[in-house]
């Protein structure tokens, strides 16, 4: 009796998957072979696409090596021209417009290797697309088709011409007739859609998959604000004789907030350094050392007023030893009761000549019950390419506790966090220290106006100022930004900084990346 055959040997394994980071050079290598003569994707691209939407991104493997792919965002489309071009609805390739909350999911590209068509590997990527779209609740499925036969008949024929014989199978187009077979209806022909695509003549088939499973979610189509509520701490630093009069000062602002149903609750730079005003330590460095051994009471006193008020707090910052040196280190107290740290990354003079201070090295976004945020400690606000690393990884407010001593290092802050919210179309929250400390060296005097602020444009505030202190009185301002509205603006505002960069001549890289 013969041996059992062993089938294993002909099986060949052919699935698609979401593509991995470690795709990316092969994915790379697979549009040059699909579009010659087309610029294909850069590594950038390709990895701001997992960072932005991981699970839209597939690819059809077989036997180890990849043969097709597509890639696609989420939008909501009534946002967009009728109009747009392939650079709009990507953010020139990148999908930093991805929208989590979109109800249309946009195809920005296909592509199956020249060697293994014919085997329906699009249909198959077309198939992930719309168990996805379905899997998500989304309303349809847009692409931008090519029409890539079109040039052999533009002498003869208009682009809508040349369209409607493709839909009568007068004429075969190899993307638009394959769309069509795979349910797509066409909603308008778009000139100027992709610059390097000659072959159609720069025309592209605005097309559309509508998801007959789609059921309309109230909350998500009608949203029309996410307001966050943010009460801002203009603190006095004056003589106290403990760490429990501290507290009790600290507990009555959060209170305060609490009161106003805030959101967040945001206190100045280093204002724990009203602590050294009982130290009795005149050596501004060994003062410091004193002062980091309240480390664990600050944190501990923050941690419960977070949970116990129900308010994210922005702590200020503390000075913390680690590994035998000082950082400046600001804290997000969640009303969880969870907790991040954002290092001061640049160190002023004054801190290195006085308090030793060390530098941090890594640029932080966190997520919160209100969206992403960033913190930004005083000085670090001054240098732009901060601000706009943690816009690009999704922050929509930075906080930026400060401490100045006079008027014009506030206005150095001041001018800056207002330019960092016009050029990256973000709020920014300033929260400074006002009063004296007149017996604690390098901390007599202090300067502040603090406020909260927006890009400057029709839905924002007037002047792109939510709200702002008094000068140099110890009070709060407590005001509202829309997230929304900030959304929609990045989309559509007089203005569109962030659509609007030229990622073909400059861009910003960051190198713990």
């Amino acid at each position: 009796m013969s041996e059992k055959l062993d089938l294993s040997k002909f099986e060949k394994k052919m699935f698609i998957r979401n593509i991995e980071h470690s795709d990316i050079d092969e994915i790379i290598e697979l549009q040059s072979s699909c579009f010659p003569g087309m610029t294909p994707w850069k590594r950038k691209h390709l990895e701001s696409h997992l960072d932005h939407f991981h699970e839209g991104q597939f690819c059809a493997e077989l036997e180890g090596k990849i043969i097709g792919s597509c890639s696609s965002l989420l939008v909501n489309f009534d946002e967009y021209d009728d109009r747009h071009t392939w650079d709009d609805i990507t953010d020139n390739g990148f999908i930093t417009n991805h929208n989590p909350d979109g109800y249309n999911m946009y195809g920005i590209e296909v592509m199956v290797h020249p060697e293994y068509r014919r085997m329906k590997i699009g249909h198959r990527l077309y198939e992930a697309r719309k168990d996805l779209a379905r899997r998500l609740n989304l309303k349809s499925i847009i692409i931008g088709g090519r029409i890539p036969f079109y040039h052999k008949y533009a002498n003869e024929l208009l682009p809508r011409e040349y369209v409607q014989q493709v839909t009568l199978h007068s004429i075969y187009d190899p993307v638009l007739s394959f769309q069509l077979l795979n349910g797509f209806t066409l909603m308008r022909i778009n000139p100027n859609y992709l610059q390097d695509d000659l072959a159609s003549n720069k025309y592209a088939t605005l097309m559309e998959w509508n998801n007959v499973d789609y059921q309309p979610n109230t909350k998500r189509y009608y949203k029309t604000a996410f307001p966050v509520r943010i009460c801002v701490v203009q603190y006095m630093m004056k003589q106290i004789d403990s760490f429990d009069e501290f507290a009790t000062q600290v507990e009555y602002y959060t209170d305060v907030a609490s009161d106003a149903k805030a959101d967040f609750a945001v206190f100045p730079e280093i204002f724990t350094t009203q602590l050294m005003s009982f130290l009795d330590e005149k050596v501004p460095s060994k003062a410091i050392q004193r002062l980091t051994e309240y480390t664990e009471d600050y944190i501990e006193l923050f941690t419960e007023l977070a949970v116990k008020y129900n308010v994210n707090i922005i702590g200020g910052s503390h000075f913390v030893e680690e590994g035998g040196r000082t950082y400046n280190i600001a804290y997000l107290f969640r009303r969880d009761g969870t907790i991040e740290k954002q290092y001061k990354l640049h160190i002023t003079p004054n801190e290195r000549k006085w308090w030793g201070i060390s530098r941090g090295d890594t640029v932080k976004v966190f997520n919160t019950d209100c969206g992403k945020i960033a913190i930004q400690i005083c000085y670090d606000i001054e240098f732009p390419e901060l601000a706009r690393i943690a816009t690009e990884q999704g922050a929509n407010i930075i906080f930026t506790p400060f401490c100045t001593e006079d008027r014009q290092g506030y206005l150095r802050v001041r001018y800056c966090a207002q330019a960092r919210a016009v050029e990256n179309q973000i709020y920014t929250v300033i929260a400074g220290t006002v009063g004296n400390l007149p017996q604690t060296e390098n901390m007599d005097i202090q300067y502040a106006q603090s406020a909260i602020f927006a890009p400057s444009d029709f839905e924002f505030a007037r002047d792109g100022i939510v709200g702002e202190c008094n000068p140099n009185i110890e009070m709060v301002i407590i005001g509202d930004v829309d997230l929304e509205i900030l959304r929609r603006q990045r989309q559509s505002g007089t203005v569109r900084q962030l659509k609007d960069r030229r990622k073909d001549i400059y861009s910003i890289h960051y190198k713990k990346e």
